[in-house]
């Protein structure tokens, strides 16, 4: 079986995992109960070994097609040839209510719409990242797939043949006829639910549509890019964890960030460096539901300091501390890209930026959404002196190097964020708090920042003090008021960042990188893509600029639109773009989405209602 391109996928879900379901009709990832759970299908990750469930028109397809059901997650993949045209509709039920309580039922509807068309079904789970054995049992309902710690359910109304580790069945559909298929996690040994009747499965299809569109019409947002904007908001809610409000960084793990290299990382966990970006997106397009839950989260994580009061980088979606990273070499990665990764070890890391995100999450959901309490006051006070403790420290930066140790600018620039947005916290409730020496502290970062961030030679802030190289996080400076973004050092650190990387800038044909990473300096031999979420960084920066320079606003309306271009037949980003365009890294990724959110929001604002009128826009 070969492998899809990594955006030749589209993603369902239930707000407790997520399945990639490819054009050519495959799941190929899957986790259960959870998004964090051992894999029952990753042929994503391994081909051969992995496990998938397909299902695909066999009958002189020529084409296919794959798109979402209007403003909703359920997912049509369509099979189209002479003799007929099928269809496939993926989704997963939202709520626990139902005929599959707590199951975490998949749904597969496959109909004919004109003339007949023949299917071909092959359904070949592997257990636990595929190290757990199984065994197959065939049903009145269906077939049972049986390992030690877990079982999976496939009902349905076409006879299923065994076949070694899965099960196989082909079929005709007429034109109007419908077949149905409900995996469903069961007890190992237990029983498969009954034969899915058609009606019943309309009914959840139906009840499912009505959810997502019943949740999209909260959204605010109604500027120019309103699809795409909608399209990230449904996505961002398909990466949430309904049980604690947590949203990973993206469903998938160990998708590489260059074909053949190591760049390999598990996401399926939620970062404190995500925390402002989350706030701020959700909140700005009317999801103060989704914000507050992720408040609740980040709230819960901070009455559970480390003994000596600093933070993890990032947690498990169910608040765990530990999230320890081993390798998977029974797996031959996306491609060949080993090692495959499950965990992520820079959860031990020392960053010194996510105390600036968390405060300016913090200070945002006071200002725009409810009061903090006093409770949670008190933490951010302990934490607003440990970084006052602390900030000289060196880090391994926003980026999660693996190499040594170095005083990132970034990292300096969110630790005056952090007790900048303490020192205003504090003003506008009357918090008691340490204030004088808050303050002290603020400006001595800032003035330090200004001296050695600054590099004269290369004329703009450069990745870490004493360095040459750029960093496409020091775009974020204005967008945090960190500098004003016509201050002429802001200037011209934009005008390095936008040249091309032969000339040492990080700009290739509209596409950001976030450093050069094919120096090695984080510890790292091997190149990466150009970075989403930079990208749409350099169009917020030149938004700003653009209030008092329009042809910078007007290259940051072009940069953004044809960023756009990138987004898969879905709409969907994973985290990184390659050399010829395709996407890279984990996918989709839930800071690209945010990032995008936001550049349309105020890119849009930047322009104005009068323009949109005036076009028709």
């Amino acid at each position: 079986m070969a492998y899809l391109p990594i955006e030749n996928h589209g993603i369902i879900g239930d707000l407790h995992t997520t399945a990639l379901v490819g054009m050519d009709g495959t799941i190929d990832w899957l986790c259960l109960p959870q998004f964090d759970s051992p894999s029952v299908f990753a042929s994503i990750l391994d081909d051969k070994k992995g496990g998938f469930f397909r299902i695909e028109g066999v009958d002189g397809t020529v084409s296919r097609k794959q798109f979402y059901w209007p403003d909703t997650n359920v997912l049509v993949t369509r099979f189209l040839s002479p003799d007929g045209v099928g269809q496939i509709l993926d989704f997963m039920p939202i709520q626990d209510r139902g005929p599959w309580p707590g199951r975490h039922p998949l749904i597969r509807q496959v109909q004919s719409l004109r003339g007949a068309m023949k299917f071909r079904l092959e359904c070949r789970p592997a257990f636990d990242f595929a190290r757990a054995e199984h065994t197959v049992r065939l049903v009145p309902a269906g077939a049972a797939f049986d390992s030690k710690d877990m079982a999976l359910g496939l009902a349905s109304l076409i006879p299923l043949q065994a076949d070694g580790t899965g099960v196989k069945a082909e079929f005709t559909l007429k034109e109007g006829e419908t077949a149905v298929f409900v995996l469903e996690q069961i007890a190992p040994g237990g029983e498969v639910g009954s034969r899915p009747e058609v009606a019943q499965i309309e009914e959840q299809f139906g009840r499912t549509v009505a959810y997502w569109r019943r949740w999209l019409s909260r959204c605010t947002y109604h500027g120019r890019w309103r699809e795409m904007v909608n399209r990230s908001a449904l996505a961002l809610k398909l990466m949430t964890f309904e049980p604690t409000g947590a949203i990973v960084a993206a469903p998938t793990c160990s998708l590489p960030e260059f074909i053949g290299g190591d760049r390999n990382w598990d996401y399926r966990y939620t970062w404190i460096r995500d925390a402002a970006f989350t706030l701020y997106a959700l909140m700005r397009i009317g999801f103060t539901h989704e914000a507050s839950r992720f408040m609740g989260w980040l709230e819960a994580r901070c009455h559970e300091l480390e003994p000596d009061g600093s933070l993890q980088i990032m947690y498990g979606i169910d608040g765990r501390h530990d999230v320890s990273e081993s390798t998977l070499d029974h797996l031959s990665g996306y491609r060949g890209s080993g090692p495959v990764r499950i965990g992520n070890g820079a959860f031990r890391q020392r960053q010194l930026d996510i105390y600036g995100e968390l405060l300016d999450s913090i200070y945002l959901y006071n200002k725009y959404a409810t009061p903090i309490s006093y409770e949670l006051w008190c933490d951010v006070r302990q934490l607003t002196n440990w970084v006052t403790e602390h900030w000289k420290s060196k880090g391994q930066g926003v980026w999660e190097m693996r190499g040594e140790p170095r005083d990132f600018v970034y990292s300096k620039v969110m630790c005056w964020v952090a007790l900048d947005r303490a020192l205003r916290l504090a003003d506008k409730r009357s918090f008691p708090s340490d204030r004088d020496r808050w303050l002290k502290c603020r400006d001595a970062i800032y003035e330090e920042v200004l001296e050695k961030g600054w590099n004269p030679k290369r004329k703009a802030f450069t990745q870490s003090y004493g360095s040459d190289g750029l960093d496409a996080a020091n775009l974020i400076m204005p967008l945090v008021f960190f500098l004003a973004p016509n201050d002429p050092k802001m200037e011209q650190t934009l005008a390095a960042t936008q040249q091309s990387p032969s000339e040492g800038g990080l700009l290739s044909s509209g596409l950001v990188y976030r450093y050069h990473a094919q120096d090695g300096i984080d510890g790292l031999h091997c190149e990466e893509g150009s970075f989403n979420m930079c990208t749409f960084w350099l169009v917020e920066a030149l938004t700003r600029a653009g209030r008092t320079d329009r042809s910078q606003l007007d290259q940051a309306r072009l940069i953004f639109e044809q960023m756009l271009g990138y987004a898969n037949h879905l709409g969907l980003f994973s985290e990184q773009i390659g050399p010829c365009g395709e996407a890279l890294g984990n996918f989709p990724q839930a800071l690209t989405h945010l990032a995008l959110i936001s550049a349309a929001f105020n890119l849009d604002r930047a322009f104005g209602a009068g323009e949109r009128n005036h076009f028709g826009g």
